[in-house]
C-alpha cells in the first residue's frame, strides 16, 4: 500500500500547455459531443478563451492523423505547432491591403493542397495540371519535402511582385509571332479570353482543379490553423487585416467539399477584429463552436488526469484502468481534497473554492489555470513534508497547501497572460496594487489621475479582458477584482472609499 508521500511523489495533473503534452492528451481526453462535431467535419471554426483547450483539440487532430487517414481525411498543419511562427517575417514587411492578404492565404493553402496531391495522387491529370502551374510560377519546387516558411515566402513574393496582367510575360513564337503561351502564370482575378489562350489561369480555377483530383481519389484535406494569437501579436492592425482576410478566404473555399480549413482562434481576438471595423461576412460563419467548461467537465478533467497515477488509484482502493465513472470521481476527490478549505456552514466545498479562485472577471474557468493550481498545490504539499510537517491529514492535500498555491498562479496569470496580451493596460492594473478590491469610476479616476469618464472607459476595457467583474448598475457601475488577480497585486478585500 503506497504512503501519502508515495502518492504525492508520483502525482501530476499534466502540463498547462497542450503543446508540451501531446502524447498524453489522448489518455485524458473525453469524446464529447463537441469533439464529435469537430472530428466529423461538421465544425470548422473553434473559438475559446486563452487556456481553454483550443490547442489541445488541434494537437489531438494531428495526433490521430492515422485514424483520420482511414476515413480518407489528410491532416495538414498550416502553422508550426511549436517554436517560431511561420508568419514571423510578415510582421516587418506585411501585405499592403486586406485584398493582398486574401490572395496570400488562398495561394498558401493551394500550395499545401497541391503538395498533398502530388504525394497521394501524382498520376491524376488534374494533379499534373495543378503542379505544372505552381511549379511554373515558382511556388512549388520539385523537392518532395516542403517547409511552411519556404512556402509562405514564395507565396508572399508572388503576391507582392507578380503582375496582375500577363501581357509582359507573353512568349511569342519567333517564326510566326503567335503567342506560345505562358507556363505557370497564375492570376488572382479571372483572366481575359486572350490571357487564358496565352496560358493564364486563376487561383479559383486551380482550386477547382484540386477539388476535382481530391474528389476522384477520393481524399479530403483538412488544413489546420492554430497559434494565430502568436502569429500576428506584435501589431493589432496586422492581426486584424490578417485574420479578417483569413476568414474571407475561408468563406471563399466553403464550396469545396474536399478542401476544408479548420481554424482555432481566441474568442477575445474574434470579438476585437469584428467589433473595431465590423465584419458583415461574420453571419455566414456558421460551422463554428465555442469551447466552454462547466463544473462537471472540469471535475472530469481533473479526475482523469489524477487517475493516470497507479499509486493514487491503489491509495484510493480503485482498480487500474481507463474507466473513471462518477463514483470513482467522487472517491478520488474525497481522498485528494479536504471537504472545505475554509471551514464554516456557509463556506464552499473545496473544488468550488478552487474554481472561485481560478476564474477571471468573466466568470470563466480555463483548464490552464486549474491545472497550474493543482500542480502548485502538489508541489507545496511536498515542500511541507520536506520541511518536516507532521500534521495529520485525512486527505492528500492539506488546506494550507491549497491556500498557498494561489499566489503563484495569480502572479503567472497576471504577468504571462494579462500583461503579455494587453501591455497597454499594464500601467492601470499595476496602479491598483494594495488598493481595495471593489472600485467605482470615481475611485479609479483618483488612482489613475483621470476624469471619471476616462476612468470608466478604461474600466470597461479591463472588464472585457477579465481583470474586472462588472457589478452594480448601468448608472452606478462597480468593478470587482476576482481572486485570481488579488494575490499578485496584494489587494485588500473591501470597497474603496
Amino acid at each position: 500500500m503506497p504512503t501519502r508521500r508515495d502518492v504525492l511523489d508520483h502525482l501530476s495533473f499534466g502540463q498547462q500547455v497542450a503543446e508540451e503534452e501531446v502524447k498524453n492528451l489522448g489518455k485524458y481526453f473525453v469524446e464529447t459531443e463537441q469533439w464529435r462535431s469537430i472530428s466529423s467535419g461538421a465544425i470548422d471554426i473553434v473559438y475559446g478563451p486563452k487556456g481553454a483547450g483550443k490547442s489541445a483539440l488541434y494537437a489531438l487532430l494531428l495526433d490521430r492523423s492515422d485514424f483520420f487517414f482511414d476515413q480518407s481525411i489528410l491532416m495538414v498543419s498550416g502553422e508550426n505547432p511549436r517554436g517560431a511562427t511561420v508568419f514571423n517575417d510578415l510582421v516587418n514587411d506585411p501585405p499592403t491591403s486586406e485584398r493582398e492578404f486574401i490572395e496570400l492565404w488562398k495561394l498558401y493553402f493551394l500550395v499545401l493542397v497541391a503538395d498533398v496531391l502530388r504525394q497521394f495522387a501524382p498520376g491524376h491529370s488534374a494533379t499534373k495540371t495543378l503542379v505544372h502551374f505552381l511549379e511554373g510560377a515558382g511556388l512549388l519546387s520539385e523537392q518532395k519535402k516542403l517547409t511552411l516558411t519556404a512556402v509562405l515566402r514564395a507565396v508572399y513574393d508572388y503576391v507582392r511582385h507578380g503582375p496582375e496582367s500577363i501581357e509582359s510575360e507573353l512568349k511569342l513564337d519567333p517564326l510566326t509571332g503567335v503567342p506560345a503561351g505562358v507556363s505557370g502564370k497564375i492570376t488572382f482575378r479571372e483572366p481575359s479570353a486572350a490571357d487564358s489562350r496565352a496560358g493564364a489561369i486563376s487561383v479559383n480555377a486551380l482550386f477547382d482543379t484540386a477539388e476535382e483530383a481530391l474528389a476522384e481519389t477520393p481524399l479530403t484535406v483538412w488544413i489546420l490553423m492554430d497559434r494565430l494569437d502568436v502569429a500576428f501579436a506584435e501589431s493589432a492592425e496586422l492581426e486584424a487585416n490578417a485574420l479578417r482576410a483569413l476568414f474571407k478566404a475561408y468563406l471563399d473555399l466553403l464550396g469545396k467539399d474536399h478542401i476544408r480549413l479548420k481554424i482555432f482562434l481566441r474568442t477575445d481576438i474574434w470579438r476585437r477584429i469584428t467589433r473595431d471595423q465590423g465584419f458583415r461576412e461574420a453571419s455566414h460563419i456558421t460551422r463554428s463552436t465555442i469551447i466552454q467548461w462547466d463544473k462537471a467537465s472540469l471535475v472530469n478533467l481533473v479526475a482523469r488526469r489524477a487517475a493516470q497515477s497507479p499509486e493514487l488509484l491503489e491509495y484510493c482502493g480503485l482498480p487500474l484502468g481507463p474507466q473513471i465513472d462518477n463514483e470513482s470521481q467522487k472517491t478520488l476527490f474525497d481522498v485528494l481534497f479536504p471537504d472545505q478549505v475554509e471551514i464554516g456552514p456557509n463556506k464552499p466545498k473545496t473544488f468550488d473554492w478552487i474554481l472561485g479562485r481560478t476564474s477571471d472577471g468573466t466568470g470563466q474557468n480555463a483548464p490552464r489555470e486549474l491545472i497550474h493550481f493543482l500542480n502548485a498545490t502538489r508541489n507545496g504539499e511536498l515542500s511541507r513534508l520536506d520541511l518536516g510537517s507532521t500534521d495529520e491529514n485525512e486527505s492528500v492535500f492539506s488546506r494550507s497547501a491549497i491556500k498557498n498555491a494561489l499566489p503563484e498562479v495569480s502572479t503567472v496569470r497576471l504577468e504571462r497572460t494579462l500583461f503579455a496580451e494587453y501591455p497597454e493596460l499594464r500601467k492601470f492594473i499595476v496602479s491598483l496594487e494594495q488598493e481595495k478590491t471593489l472600485q467605482r469610476p470615481d475611485t479609479l479616476a483618483q488612482i489613475w489621475g483621470l476624469s471619471q469618464l476616462e476612468a470608466g472607459k478604461i474600466a470597461e476595457e479591463l472588464a472585457e479582458v477579465g481583470f474586472f467583474e462588472k457589478r452594480g448598475t448601468k448608472e452606478a457601475p462597480e468593478y470587482w477584482v476576482p481572486f485570481l488577480y488579488r494575490s499578485a497585486l496584494k489587494m485588500i478585500q473591501g470597497a474603496a472609499d
